[in-house]
């Protein structure tokens, strides 16, 4: 703070000196004036030198920066930084009926109102309605979003901002109409982050758009939603929850990702596990731990629900800026290639496997893959679950959280594993196939995996009890 400060206050003395006499009385002063200021000029020059000299070295207070394109200050290719982006969140029983203030706050003159067809007909779809009518706001609506989406949902041609390698993974660069996010379900976190999530029905996956430009404006969570969703959805919805804050805890740490961004526009949104993240997912999972089995037994629970949708928040804060890594990455094509398994409680005409049992199903072979590297995280969670883990050691950390999550999702009655929703050893290469394209999360794994290693953890996967 010390050497920040003398900076700052010898650029703005030598910034202050010309104008004390004002206009041509500077000039006059002649030499003295000169002459001070040149001794002011090499006192700055002497003092940048020898905070160049002393700086410390580490990349959160060095401002030694090196000159190459795409290095970090200590000279290495990973990353040194990290930066948080979040939506305004407003959060409150009831506080849907605002959206129309909000908008007429903003000087909105046409609204388009996205949905699906079942929400369209349910209570908080005709909140929305009721206030922007209040408002005196514009509006139509567009109710042809499929639950699950995909990208014949957007009616225009938006991959050039798709991922890479599926897309073209370009920077937006251009300001966006304002978004206002209301969540009716506790599990994607989408109202905090700046990823959009789709199945691309050309080569049977998912994946996504990752943008801070595409974060919602503001997020309007309102727990009085949650008490319109069904068991099965409230469940399949906190899995989500469970994985966003699993993997952002155990994902690679920020500094060891790679490659080190040329400029910020080009530092991921996922960008690896770090401090702030932390914090959001390890309270998500404390939240989860308590009241998702309360949420899904009893839908007149509002103290569970409440605060699964709180979860998902925290956990699209602590996801939304850390990233997701395997279990996420090997759910895309788990979703995509989906034959005809309907899942219980979705009202749909089309084969189904909702997001969040997509990815859990997949999460005891993949944590106790990756407990290999930060081992103490993997326990810490497996402690924040229910396990006892008094005495357990480093090697231990992999089962025991394997082991925790697979009582966790039995006490709930999830499906067996892949073979229980219609896969089979068959189908692996597909699998495989669909997941190697997902490197904006595979890649933050914390441990690297082939396509053996990938073969291995859906083999596993394949039954759960």
């Amino acid at each position: 703070m010390f050497c920040c400060r003398a900076l700052w206050l010898g650029w703005a003395e030598e910034k202050r000196r010309p104008g004390l006499a004002g206009g041509g009385g500077g000039v006059a002063a002649g030499g003295r004036l000169g002459s001070a200021m040149a001794a002011a000029r090499a006192r700055v020059v002497h003092l940048l030198r020898l905070l160049q000299r002393a700086a410390c070295q580490c990349p959160s207070h060095s401002h030694t920066y090196s000159q190459a394109p795409g290095l970090s200050p200590s000279g290495k290719t990973t990353d040194y930084a990290f930066e948080m982006a979040v939506s305004t969140i407003r959060y409150g029983a009831g506080v849907t009926k605002e959206v129309g203030m909000d908008l007429q706050n903003m000087g909105a003159k046409n609204v388009c109102l996205m949905t699906d067809k079942n929400l369209s007909h349910l209570p908080p779809v005709q909140t929305v309605m009721d206030s922007l009518v209040k408002n005196g706001i514009n509006f139509k609506v567009y109710d042809h979003v499929r639950v699950e989406p995909t990208d014949t949902s957007p009616d225009s041609d938006f991959l050039d901002y798709v991922n890479a390698p599926i897309g073209k993974g370009k920077p937006v660069t251009v300001p966006l109409k304002p978004l206002i996010a209301v969540p009716t379900t506790s599990g994607t976190g989408s109202e905090t982050t700046g990823v959009a999530i789709f199945d691309y029905e050309h080569l049977k996956v998912k994946t996504g758009i990752a943008s801070r430009a595409i974060k919602p404006t503001l997020g309007l969570v309102d727990p009085l939603h949650t008490l319109h969703m069904p068991g099965r959805v409230v469940a399949n919805s906190g899995f989500d929850v469970l994985c966003h804050a699993l993997e952002s805890y155990t994902a690679l740490p920020y500094h060891m990702r790679s490659p080190c961004p040329s400029s910020p526009i080009t530092r991921p949104a996922y960008q690896g596990s770090n401090p702030i993240s932390d914090i959001w997912a390890v309270h998500a999972l404390r939240i989860v731990a308590k009241y998702l089995k309360r949420a899904v037994r009893n839908p007149d629970d509002l103290e569970a629900r409440s605060n699964m949708h709180l979860a998902s928040a925290f956990a699209g804060i602590g996801f939304g800026n850390a990233g997701v890594h395997l279990c996420h990455g090997m759910s895309y094509p788990i979703s995509g290639l989906v034959k005809t398994y309907k899942a219980k409680d979705y009202d749909v005409d089309h084969p189904l496997v909702p997001h969040g049992l997509s990815v859990v199903l997949t999460s005891p072979a993949v944590f106790t893959f990756t407990s290999q590297m930060f081992p103490e995280r993997h326990l810490e969670v497996a402690e924040i679950l229910g396990a006892d883990t008094r005495t357990a050691r480093r090697p231990d950390a992999g089962p025991v959280l394997a082991d925790t999550l697979r009582k966790f999702l039995f006490d709930l009655d999830v499906d067996d594993g892949l073979a229980a929703i219609g896969y089979s050893k068959a189908d692996i290469p597909e699998l495989v196939k669909g997941t190697l394209p997902q490197e904006r999360v595979t890649k933050l794994a914390p441990r690297p995996q082939s396509e053996e290693d990938l073969s291995a953890l859906f083999e596993a996967s394949m039954k759960l009890y």
